[in-house]
Protein backbone atom coordinates (compact mmCIF):
# COMPACT_ATOMS: atom_id res chain seq x y z
CA UNK A 1 0.00 0.00 0.00
CA UNK A 2 2.84 2.25 0.81
CA UNK A 3 4.35 1.73 -2.23
CA UNK A 4 0.87 2.54 -4.29
CA UNK A 5 0.78 5.51 -2.66
CA UNK A 6 4.03 7.09 -3.87
CA UNK A 7 3.18 5.91 -7.05
CA UNK A 8 -0.02 7.76 -7.42
CA UNK A 9 1.69 10.82 -5.85
CA UNK A 10 4.04 10.81 -8.98
CA UNK A 11 1.41 9.90 -11.61
CA UNK A 12 -1.04 12.91 -10.27
CA UNK A 13 1.72 15.19 -10.59
CA UNK A 14 2.79 13.87 -13.80
CA UNK A 15 -0.97 14.04 -15.36
CA UNK A 16 -1.16 17.70 -13.53
CA UNK A 17 1.46 18.95 -15.19
CA UNK A 18 0.26 16.92 -18.82
CA UNK A 19 -2.95 18.67 -18.14
CA UNK A 20 -0.87 22.03 -18.36
CA UNK A 21 -1.55 22.68 -14.32
CA UNK A 22 0.82 24.92 -12.27
CA UNK A 23 3.41 22.93 -10.57
CA UNK A 24 3.77 25.05 -8.12
CA UNK A 25 0.63 24.50 -7.12
CA UNK A 26 0.01 21.35 -7.28
CA UNK A 27 3.04 19.67 -6.04
CA UNK A 28 2.52 20.35 -2.71
CA UNK A 29 -1.09 19.64 -2.95
CA UNK A 30 0.34 15.81 -4.19
CA UNK A 31 3.05 15.74 -1.93
CA UNK A 32 0.59 15.87 0.85
CA UNK A 33 -2.17 14.20 -0.16
CA UNK A 34 0.59 10.92 -0.41
CA UNK A 35 0.92 12.45 3.53
CA UNK A 36 -2.25 12.17 4.79
CA UNK A 37 -3.14 8.80 3.28
CA UNK A 38 0.06 7.54 4.78
CA UNK A 39 -0.31 9.25 8.33
CA UNK A 40 -2.54 12.26 8.66
CA UNK A 41 -1.30 13.95 11.45
CA UNK A 42 2.03 14.14 10.22
CA UNK A 43 0.64 16.73 7.15
CA UNK A 44 1.63 19.78 8.27
CA UNK A 45 5.05 18.85 9.93
CA UNK A 46 5.94 17.74 6.74
CA UNK A 47 4.81 21.00 5.03
CA UNK A 48 6.16 23.21 6.92
CA UNK A 49 9.33 21.21 7.78
CA UNK A 50 10.22 19.09 4.90
CA UNK A 51 8.38 20.54 1.49
CA UNK A 52 8.93 24.12 2.58
CA UNK A 53 12.47 23.64 3.56
CA UNK A 54 13.50 21.28 0.46
CA UNK A 55 12.06 24.17 -1.42
CA UNK A 56 14.23 27.43 -0.09
CA UNK A 57 17.11 25.12 0.29
CA UNK A 58 17.09 24.63 -3.74
CA UNK A 59 16.19 28.57 -4.24
CA UNK A 60 18.75 29.66 -1.97
CA UNK A 61 21.46 27.82 -4.17
CA UNK A 62 19.96 27.98 -7.63
CA UNK A 63 17.85 31.23 -7.95
CA UNK A 64 20.85 33.50 -9.08
CA UNK A 65 21.79 31.12 -11.48
CA UNK A 66 18.44 31.47 -12.96
CA UNK A 67 18.15 35.16 -12.71
CA UNK A 68 21.33 35.48 -14.42
CA UNK A 69 20.93 33.03 -17.16
CA UNK A 70 17.65 34.81 -17.97
CA UNK A 71 19.11 37.88 -18.39
CA UNK A 72 21.89 37.32 -20.05
CA UNK A 73 19.81 35.97 -22.82
CA UNK A 74 17.37 38.77 -22.55
CA UNK A 75 20.43 41.34 -23.24
CA UNK A 76 21.81 38.69 -26.32
CA UNK A 77 18.12 38.68 -27.74
CA UNK A 78 17.81 42.64 -27.45
CA UNK A 79 21.82 43.12 -28.76
CA UNK A 80 20.92 41.59 -31.71
CA UNK A 81 23.73 38.90 -31.18
CA UNK A 82 21.41 36.30 -31.35
CA UNK A 83 19.85 37.08 -34.59
CA UNK A 84 23.73 38.08 -36.00
CA UNK A 85 25.25 34.35 -34.98
CA UNK A 86 22.05 32.85 -36.39
CA UNK A 87 22.72 34.69 -39.89
CA UNK A 88 26.36 34.16 -40.08
CA UNK A 89 25.78 30.35 -39.53
CA UNK A 90 23.50 29.98 -42.32
CA UNK A 91 25.28 32.02 -44.62
CA UNK A 92 28.48 29.92 -43.96
CA UNK A 93 26.74 26.31 -44.47
CA UNK A 94 24.16 27.67 -46.79
CA UNK A 95 20.68 26.06 -47.03
CA UNK A 96 21.39 22.36 -48.11
CA UNK A 97 22.84 22.00 -44.59
CA UNK A 98 19.33 23.66 -42.42
CA UNK A 99 19.36 21.16 -40.13
CA UNK A 100 22.97 21.53 -39.00
CA UNK A 101 23.09 24.73 -39.15
CA UNK A 102 20.07 25.18 -36.78
CA UNK A 103 21.62 22.53 -34.80
CA UNK A 104 24.99 24.49 -34.60
CA UNK A 105 23.34 27.79 -33.33
CA UNK A 106 21.14 26.30 -30.62
CA UNK A 107 24.31 24.25 -29.77
CA UNK A 108 26.29 27.64 -29.75
CA UNK A 109 23.64 29.65 -27.31
CA UNK A 110 23.02 27.32 -25.41
CA UNK A 111 26.55 26.50 -24.39
CA UNK A 112 27.33 30.01 -23.99
CA UNK A 113 24.84 29.87 -21.82
CA UNK A 114 21.30 31.60 -23.08
CA UNK A 115 18.31 29.91 -21.62
CA UNK A 116 16.74 27.22 -23.27
CA UNK A 117 13.22 28.91 -24.02
CA UNK A 118 15.15 31.79 -24.97
CA UNK A 119 16.57 29.98 -27.35
CA UNK A 120 13.14 28.37 -28.77
CA UNK A 121 12.26 32.02 -29.58
CA UNK A 122 15.36 33.19 -30.83
CA UNK A 123 16.01 30.63 -33.33
CA UNK A 124 12.53 29.19 -34.45
CA UNK A 125 11.60 32.27 -37.48
CA UNK A 126 15.14 31.38 -38.89
CA UNK A 127 14.61 27.95 -38.48
CA UNK A 128 11.22 28.58 -40.20
CA UNK A 129 12.78 30.40 -43.17
CA UNK A 130 15.60 27.52 -43.93
CA UNK A 131 13.50 25.00 -43.85
CA UNK A 132 11.05 26.52 -46.37
CA UNK A 133 13.51 27.62 -48.80
CA UNK A 134 15.00 24.40 -48.10
CA UNK A 135 11.82 22.37 -48.75
CA UNK A 136 12.46 20.56 -45.72
CA UNK A 137 8.91 19.26 -43.84
CA UNK A 138 7.82 21.85 -40.61
CA UNK A 139 7.00 19.17 -38.68
CA UNK A 140 10.69 18.29 -38.52
CA UNK A 141 11.93 21.97 -36.93
CA UNK A 142 10.95 21.01 -33.39
CA UNK A 143 13.40 17.95 -33.15
CA UNK A 144 16.19 20.19 -35.07
CA UNK A 145 15.71 22.81 -32.18
CA UNK A 146 15.30 20.16 -29.41
CA UNK A 147 18.75 18.23 -30.67
CA UNK A 148 20.81 21.41 -30.49
CA UNK A 149 19.01 22.82 -27.34
CA UNK A 150 17.94 20.05 -24.86
CA UNK A 151 20.69 17.47 -25.38
CA UNK A 152 24.53 17.75 -25.28
CA UNK A 153 24.94 20.93 -24.92
CA UNK A 154 22.59 20.70 -22.04
CA UNK A 155 23.83 17.91 -19.80
CA UNK A 156 27.31 16.17 -21.41
CA UNK A 157 29.53 19.26 -22.66
CA UNK A 158 31.89 19.37 -19.62
CA UNK A 159 31.78 23.40 -18.41
CA UNK A 160 28.17 23.83 -19.61
CA UNK A 161 26.73 26.66 -17.41
CA UNK A 162 23.24 25.04 -18.11
CA UNK A 163 21.12 24.25 -13.98
CA UNK A 164 21.30 20.57 -15.30
CA UNK A 165 25.20 20.66 -15.12
CA UNK A 166 25.38 22.65 -11.92
CA UNK A 167 22.95 20.43 -9.71
CA UNK A 168 25.23 17.71 -9.24
CA UNK A 169 28.39 19.81 -8.11
CA UNK A 170 26.52 20.42 -4.92
CA UNK A 171 26.00 16.88 -3.99
CA UNK A 172 29.68 15.66 -5.29
CA UNK A 173 31.45 18.35 -4.47
CA UNK A 174 32.91 18.21 -8.10
CA UNK A 175 32.53 21.35 -10.80
CA UNK A 176 30.89 21.81 -13.85
CA UNK A 177 34.30 20.35 -15.78
CA UNK A 178 33.88 16.94 -14.29
CA UNK A 179 34.46 14.09 -16.57
CA UNK A 180 35.35 15.76 -20.09
CA UNK A 181 36.25 12.53 -21.53
CA UNK A 182 33.39 11.32 -20.84
CA UNK A 183 30.87 14.28 -21.65
CA UNK A 184 32.78 14.69 -24.96
CA UNK A 185 31.94 11.22 -26.00
CA UNK A 186 28.24 11.18 -25.05
CA UNK A 187 27.54 14.78 -26.63
CA UNK A 188 29.64 13.08 -29.76
CA UNK A 189 27.11 10.20 -29.53
CA UNK A 190 24.12 12.51 -29.10
CA UNK A 191 24.89 15.17 -32.06
CA UNK A 192 25.66 11.82 -34.24
CA UNK A 193 22.80 9.92 -33.53
CA UNK A 194 20.58 12.81 -34.28
CA UNK A 195 21.87 14.28 -36.90
CA UNK A 196 21.87 10.97 -38.99
CA UNK A 197 18.05 10.62 -37.74
CA UNK A 198 17.39 13.50 -38.51
CA UNK A 199 18.69 13.44 -41.90
CA UNK A 200 17.03 10.03 -42.73
CA UNK A 201 13.69 11.91 -41.71
CA UNK A 202 14.54 14.62 -44.66
CA UNK A 203 15.65 12.23 -47.55
CA UNK A 204 12.35 9.75 -46.26
CA UNK A 205 10.24 12.93 -46.72
CA UNK A 206 11.64 14.10 -49.93
CA UNK A 207 11.36 10.67 -51.56
CA UNK A 208 7.68 11.56 -50.54
CA UNK A 209 7.56 14.33 -51.93
CA UNK A 210 6.71 16.29 -48.68
CA UNK A 211 8.01 20.00 -48.70
CA UNK A 212 7.74 22.71 -46.09
CA UNK A 213 3.86 22.57 -46.33
CA UNK A 214 1.43 25.36 -45.95
CA UNK A 215 -1.33 26.69 -43.59
CA UNK A 216 1.14 26.41 -40.63
CA UNK A 217 0.28 28.47 -37.10
CA UNK A 218 2.22 30.90 -35.63
CA UNK A 219 4.34 31.05 -38.80
CA UNK A 220 7.00 33.73 -38.73
CA UNK A 221 7.27 37.54 -40.34
CA UNK A 222 9.56 36.83 -43.08
CA UNK A 223 12.81 37.79 -42.50
CA UNK A 224 13.44 41.41 -43.91
CA UNK A 225 17.47 43.10 -44.28
CA UNK A 226 18.56 44.60 -41.01
CA UNK A 227 21.49 45.99 -39.69
CA UNK A 228 23.06 43.14 -37.46
CA UNK A 229 26.59 43.52 -35.14
CA UNK A 230 29.59 42.13 -36.34
CA UNK A 231 29.13 37.82 -35.77
CA UNK A 232 32.64 37.78 -33.97
CA UNK A 233 31.24 40.44 -31.81
CA UNK A 234 28.24 38.65 -31.43
CA UNK A 235 30.38 35.72 -30.19
CA UNK A 236 32.81 37.74 -27.96
CA UNK A 237 30.25 37.00 -24.58
CA UNK A 238 29.26 33.26 -25.37
CA UNK A 239 33.04 32.79 -25.77
CA UNK A 240 33.90 34.77 -22.46
CA UNK A 241 31.19 33.05 -20.27
CA UNK A 242 32.75 29.85 -21.41
CA UNK A 243 36.34 30.88 -20.66
CA UNK A 244 35.61 32.51 -17.30
CA UNK A 245 34.06 29.63 -16.52
CA UNK A 246 36.83 27.76 -16.67
CA UNK A 247 38.50 30.30 -14.82
CA UNK A 248 36.33 31.10 -11.87
CA UNK A 249 36.51 27.40 -11.22
CA UNK A 250 40.14 27.21 -10.92
CA UNK A 251 41.10 30.82 -9.17
CA UNK A 252 37.72 30.43 -6.46
CA UNK A 253 39.63 27.78 -4.41
CA UNK A 254 42.89 29.47 -4.48
CA UNK A 255 41.61 32.80 -3.14
CA UNK A 256 39.39 31.29 -0.46
CA UNK A 257 40.84 27.48 -0.33
CA UNK A 258 38.33 25.18 1.09
CA UNK A 259 36.13 27.33 3.69
CA UNK A 260 35.96 30.99 3.31
CA UNK A 261 35.50 32.60 7.01
CA UNK A 262 34.21 36.78 7.06
CA UNK A 263 34.20 38.38 9.60
CA UNK A 264 31.14 40.76 10.28
CA UNK A 265 31.42 42.60 13.59
CA UNK A 266 30.32 41.03 16.29
CA UNK A 267 29.58 37.69 14.15
CA UNK A 268 32.12 35.34 12.01
CA UNK A 269 30.62 33.98 8.68
CA UNK A 270 32.21 30.66 7.90
CA UNK A 271 30.70 29.10 4.62
CA UNK A 272 31.97 25.39 2.55
CA UNK A 273 33.35 26.75 -0.20
CA UNK A 274 33.95 23.22 -1.93
CA UNK A 275 30.11 22.60 -2.37
CA UNK A 276 29.54 26.39 -3.93
CA UNK A 277 32.76 26.89 -6.37
CA UNK A 278 30.77 25.94 -9.19
CA UNK A 279 27.69 28.07 -8.84
CA UNK A 280 29.89 30.99 -7.67
CA UNK A 281 31.98 30.44 -10.94
CA UNK A 282 28.78 30.13 -13.44
CA UNK A 283 27.95 33.44 -11.52
CA UNK A 284 30.77 35.35 -12.13
CA UNK A 285 30.70 34.38 -15.68
CA UNK A 286 26.97 35.09 -16.59
CA UNK A 287 27.51 38.61 -15.17
CA UNK A 288 30.70 39.08 -16.85
CA UNK A 289 28.91 38.17 -20.00
CA UNK A 290 26.24 40.82 -19.64
CA UNK A 291 28.68 43.60 -18.96
CA UNK A 292 30.13 42.96 -21.93
CA UNK A 293 27.24 42.86 -23.77
CA UNK A 294 25.77 45.95 -22.42
CA UNK A 295 29.53 47.56 -23.35
CA UNK A 296 29.07 46.66 -26.64
CA UNK A 297 25.38 47.36 -27.58
CA UNK A 298 24.77 49.86 -24.89
CA UNK A 299 22.22 51.96 -27.55
CA UNK A 300 20.08 49.19 -28.53
CA UNK A 301 19.07 47.61 -25.07
CA UNK A 302 18.98 50.91 -23.21
CA UNK A 303 16.00 51.89 -24.45
CA UNK A 304 14.25 48.68 -23.83
CA UNK A 305 16.51 46.95 -20.72
CA UNK A 306 13.10 47.87 -17.82
CA UNK A 307 11.18 45.89 -19.71
CA UNK A 308 13.61 43.44 -20.77
CA UNK A 309 15.22 42.29 -17.83
CA UNK A 310 11.68 42.42 -16.03
CA UNK A 311 10.15 39.54 -18.37
CA UNK A 312 13.10 37.81 -18.15
CA UNK A 313 13.34 38.00 -14.23
CA UNK A 314 9.74 36.93 -14.22
CA UNK A 315 10.32 34.50 -16.29
CA UNK A 316 13.54 33.03 -14.13
CA UNK A 317 11.18 33.25 -10.71
CA UNK A 318 8.51 31.05 -13.08
CA UNK A 319 11.26 28.27 -14.02
CA UNK A 320 12.51 28.30 -10.61
CA UNK A 321 10.05 28.24 -8.74
CA UNK A 322 8.50 25.34 -10.99
CA UNK A 323 11.82 23.29 -10.05
CA UNK A 324 11.81 23.92 -6.16
CA UNK A 325 8.27 22.87 -5.98
CA UNK A 326 9.47 19.24 -7.41
CA UNK A 327 12.52 19.45 -4.80
CA UNK A 328 10.25 19.99 -2.33
CA UNK A 329 7.43 17.39 -3.78
CA UNK A 330 10.77 15.18 -3.88
CA UNK A 331 12.30 15.68 -0.40
CA UNK A 332 8.22 14.77 1.27
CA UNK A 333 8.21 11.78 -1.81
CA UNK A 334 11.81 10.71 -0.41
CA UNK A 335 10.48 10.54 3.72
CA UNK A 336 7.52 8.27 3.39
CA UNK A 337 7.49 4.75 3.60
CA UNK A 338 6.92 3.76 0.35
CA UNK A 339 9.93 5.44 -1.34
CA UNK A 340 11.80 3.58 0.59
CA UNK A 341 10.37 0.31 -1.10
CA UNK A 342 11.50 2.00 -4.18
CA UNK A 343 15.02 3.16 -3.09
CA UNK A 344 15.51 -0.44 -2.68
CA UNK A 345 14.42 -1.97 -5.45
CA UNK A 346 16.78 0.51 -7.33
CA UNK A 347 19.08 -0.54 -5.16
CA UNK A 348 19.37 -4.19 -6.38
CA UNK A 349 20.74 -2.93 -9.43
CA UNK A 350 24.55 -3.74 -9.09
CA UNK A 351 26.68 -1.72 -10.86
CA UNK A 352 26.51 2.01 -9.47
CA UNK A 353 26.30 3.44 -12.31
CA UNK A 354 23.89 2.20 -14.30
CA UNK A 355 22.10 2.41 -10.75
CA UNK A 356 22.59 6.13 -11.10
CA UNK A 357 21.70 6.60 -14.93
CA UNK A 358 18.02 4.38 -14.21
CA UNK A 359 17.19 6.40 -10.69
CA UNK A 360 17.66 9.91 -12.04
CA UNK A 361 16.38 8.81 -15.70
CA UNK A 362 13.24 7.37 -14.20
CA UNK A 363 12.68 10.25 -11.76
CA UNK A 364 13.01 12.79 -14.44
CA UNK A 365 10.64 11.05 -17.05
CA UNK A 366 8.31 10.75 -14.11
CA UNK A 367 8.02 14.53 -13.41
CA UNK A 368 9.12 15.75 -17.03
CA UNK A 369 11.98 18.17 -15.34
CA UNK A 370 15.86 17.22 -15.80
CA UNK A 371 16.84 19.32 -12.99
CA UNK A 372 13.38 18.29 -10.84
CA UNK A 373 14.09 14.69 -11.52
CA UNK A 374 17.79 14.77 -11.16
CA UNK A 375 17.12 16.73 -7.43
CA UNK A 376 14.56 14.95 -6.42
CA UNK A 377 16.92 11.34 -7.15
CA UNK A 378 20.04 13.09 -5.86
CA UNK A 379 18.44 14.44 -2.61
CA UNK A 380 16.92 10.77 -1.90
CA UNK A 381 20.26 8.76 -3.14
CA UNK A 382 23.07 11.09 -3.41
CA UNK A 383 25.13 9.31 0.03
CA UNK A 384 24.04 5.50 -1.55
CA UNK A 385 25.68 6.61 -4.82
CA UNK A 386 28.40 8.19 -3.42
CA UNK A 387 29.38 5.29 -0.87
CA UNK A 388 28.89 2.40 -3.81
CA UNK A 389 31.01 4.70 -6.35
CA UNK A 390 33.57 4.37 -3.42
CA UNK A 391 33.79 1.27 -2.85
CA UNK A 392 34.29 0.60 -6.11
CA UNK A 393 36.59 2.59 -7.19
CA UNK A 394 34.89 5.31 -9.51
CA UNK A 395 35.59 9.10 -9.53
CA UNK A 396 32.79 11.51 -7.86
CA UNK A 397 33.40 13.63 -11.29
CA UNK A 398 32.23 10.49 -13.17
CA UNK A 399 28.83 9.96 -11.22
CA UNK A 400 28.23 13.85 -11.73
CA UNK A 401 28.51 13.16 -15.48
CA UNK A 402 26.07 10.23 -15.52
CA UNK A 403 23.42 12.01 -13.22
CA UNK A 404 23.88 15.26 -15.32
CA UNK A 405 23.30 13.33 -19.12
CA UNK A 406 20.69 10.85 -17.26
CA UNK A 407 18.35 14.00 -16.23
CA UNK A 408 18.53 14.82 -19.78
CA UNK A 409 17.27 12.21 -21.71
CA UNK A 410 13.46 10.62 -20.31
CA UNK A 411 13.06 14.44 -19.12
CA UNK A 412 11.49 15.29 -22.36
CA UNK A 413 8.12 12.96 -22.35
CA UNK A 414 5.44 14.62 -23.57
CA UNK A 415 4.25 16.55 -20.07
CA UNK A 416 7.82 18.30 -19.98
CA UNK A 417 7.38 22.25 -20.38
CA UNK A 418 10.35 22.85 -22.80
CA UNK A 419 8.17 20.45 -25.10
CA UNK A 420 5.21 22.38 -24.39
CA UNK A 421 6.40 25.61 -25.08
CA UNK A 422 8.59 24.51 -28.17
CA UNK A 423 5.83 22.80 -29.90
CA UNK A 424 3.50 26.38 -28.84
CA UNK A 425 6.19 28.28 -30.26
CA UNK A 426 6.02 26.34 -33.68
CA UNK A 427 2.54 26.38 -33.40
CA UNK A 428 2.74 22.24 -34.35
CA UNK A 429 1.09 19.53 -32.03
CA UNK A 430 2.64 16.58 -30.50
CA UNK A 431 0.98 14.46 -32.68
CA UNK A 432 2.75 16.17 -35.72
CA UNK A 433 6.23 16.13 -34.02
CA UNK A 434 6.73 14.72 -31.07
CA UNK A 435 7.65 11.27 -32.61
CA UNK A 436 11.17 12.92 -33.88
CA UNK A 437 11.36 14.97 -30.55
CA UNK A 438 11.22 11.44 -28.68
CA UNK A 439 14.19 10.04 -31.12
CA UNK A 440 16.53 12.90 -30.09
CA UNK A 441 16.17 13.73 -27.39
CA UNK A 442 14.70 10.70 -25.49
CA UNK A 443 16.04 7.46 -26.92
CA UNK A 444 19.45 8.82 -28.67
CA UNK A 445 19.80 11.19 -25.26
CA UNK A 446 19.35 8.05 -22.89
CA UNK A 447 21.44 5.70 -25.20
CA UNK A 448 24.16 8.14 -24.63
CA UNK A 449 24.55 7.97 -21.06
CA UNK A 450 25.34 4.04 -21.03
CA UNK A 451 27.50 4.36 -24.13
CA UNK A 452 29.18 6.73 -21.55
CA UNK A 453 29.44 3.88 -18.91
CA UNK A 454 30.58 1.46 -21.36
CA UNK A 455 33.26 3.30 -22.58
CA UNK A 456 34.30 3.94 -19.56
CA UNK A 457 34.39 0.65 -18.15
CA UNK A 458 36.34 -0.37 -21.14
CA UNK A 459 38.93 2.09 -21.78
CA UNK A 460 39.12 3.89 -17.98
CA UNK A 461 39.00 7.30 -19.28
CA UNK A 462 36.59 9.96 -17.84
Amino acid sequence: MDFLIVLSALLLLMLTAYRGYSVILFAPMCALLAVFLTNPDAVLPMFSGVFMTGMVSFLKLYFPVFMLGAVFGKVIELSGFSKSIVSAVIRLLGKRHAILSIVLVCALLTYGGVSLFVVVFAVYPFAAEMFRQSGIPKRLIPATIALGAFTFTMTALPGTPQIQNIIPTTFFKTTTWAAPWFGLIGAAFMLGGGMLYLEWRRRQAARAGETYGEDHRNEPEPLGEMALPNPWLALLPLVLVAVLNKVFTSLIPIYFGSTATVNMGAKALSIDVNSLVAIWAVLGALLSGIVCVLLFAFKPIASRFADGSQSAIAGSLLASMNTASEYGFGAVIAALPGFTLISEALRQIPNPLVNEAVSVSLLAGITGSASGGMSIALAAMADSFIQAANAAGIPLEVLHRVAAMASGGMDTMPHNGAVITLLAVTGLTHKQSYKDIFAVSVAIATTAVFVGIAVYYLFGIY
